[in-house]
């Protein structure tokens, strides 16, 4: 085979047209700054040589990409199976068309996020799920890359935004005492008992403290409840559900961190032949659009999913041109009851 020719460089263009390399970099870039004829003599050899300048490294050379990144928690298969996504990269989508830039998803790097923040080429990132005491925010000030946190805790020096988990867990909670359920089990998105603790003021921490304030109420706590620690996927949430149902006394319901984990628990009840809700009552917390079709209609705490990716995104770009006075924002939740839940039998 014969082999492949190499790429026509920038010295190459200064070869033929007899300039220097800084010649030809102006007359692509500032092209004021050298003659009417040097510059027409630097395009003719460029054409001849089929030479087409790097836009990524005339934007790098610039300090910008007119990209925005957003810093995801898990590998990208993972983030894909979750809807919520879709919908949060939709409000962001929605003000990069906007504004003029590109949206690029930035992953762990071999299970580091850290590793993964250098190598992203982009004018910010949002930042999605991070505690501030792993070093990714430490680097993005380090770098002095503009970023928005998204459901995580609050960094001072950064724009946020962030849903009221607390309020809708506990409502959520709240709905399920008053119909009488008293042995509650919670699918929990990777949280621990030892979060609040801790002290961590993460959604997944702030929506067992809303569980909680709900079960004080009735005189109970969250050691009694039956906590299970999941990823966020259907899978996972029927595998939980399934083995909530197997081992000791079963939940009359199941209260899980999120619509996804909800569908997987239903999937593992009705397989097991348990009714839902005659016999075990089912809530989520999202209310993704698949949740008023599905079957039972799910019961969920709605969060403004795309307005929150909009607002980030909007953050973010103000900071971006250094408009940014690191505004907080919590955006409301509101209680869907729907077909899931019933009175504890």
């Amino acid at each position: 085979m014969p082999s492949r020719r190499p790429k026509p460089t920038s010295s190459d263009v200064a070869a033929a047209a007899g300039v220097s390399r800084s010649a030809v970099s102006f007359a692509f870039n500032n092209p004021q700054r050298i003659s009417a004829a040097t510059r027409t003599r630097i395009l003719e050899a460029a054409q001849q040589l089929n030479y087409v300048p790097s836009t990524l490294g005339r934007m790098l050379q610039a300090g910008t990409t007119n990209s925005i990144g957003v810093l995801l928690p898990q590998r990208l298969a993972r983030v894909l199976e979750n809807p919520y996504y879709s919908r949060f990269l939709m409000g962001a989508g929605q003000v990069c068309d906007q504004e003029g830039y590109t949206l690029l998803l930035t992953p762990p790097l071999q299970d580091s996020v850290l590793k993964a923040i250098p190598y992203a080429a982009v004018d910010g990132f949002i930042v999605c799920g991070l505690e501030k005491d792993r070093g990714e925010v430490a680097e993005l000030d380090r770098r002095g890359i503009p970023f928005v946190l998204i459901d995580s805790d609050r960094h001072e020096g950064a724009p946020s935004v962030e849903v009221d988990d607390r309020g809708g867990a506990r409502e959520v909670a709240r709905h399920l005492l008053e119909l009488g359920h008293r042995r509650l089990a919670v699918l929990s998105i990777g949280a621990e008992r030892q979060a609040l603790a801790r002290g961590s003021y993460g959604p997944l921490a702030r929506r067992l403290a809303g569980i909680g304030d709900a079960l004080a109420e009735v005189g109970l706590s969250l050691a009694d409840v039956r906590l299970a620690e999941v990823p966020v996927t259907r899978t996972d949430g029927y595998r939980a559900a399934r083995e909530l149902m197997a081992e000791g006394e079963t939940p009359t319901a199941i209260l899980a961190l999120s619509d996804v984990l909800a569908y997987g628990a239903v999937d593992a009840l009705q397989e097991l032949g348990v009714d839902v809700p005659g016999q075990v009552s089912v809530t989520g917390f999202d209310d993704l659009a698949e949740s008023a079709w599905f079957r039972p209609r799910l019961t969920t705490v709605r969060q403004p999913i795309v307005t929150k990716g909009r607002i980030a995104a909007d953050f973010l770009v103000s900071a971006i041109r250094g408009e940014d006075q690191h505004p907080h924002q919590t955006l409301g939740t509101t209680l869907i009851v729907r077909d899931s839940t019933a009175k504890a039998a």
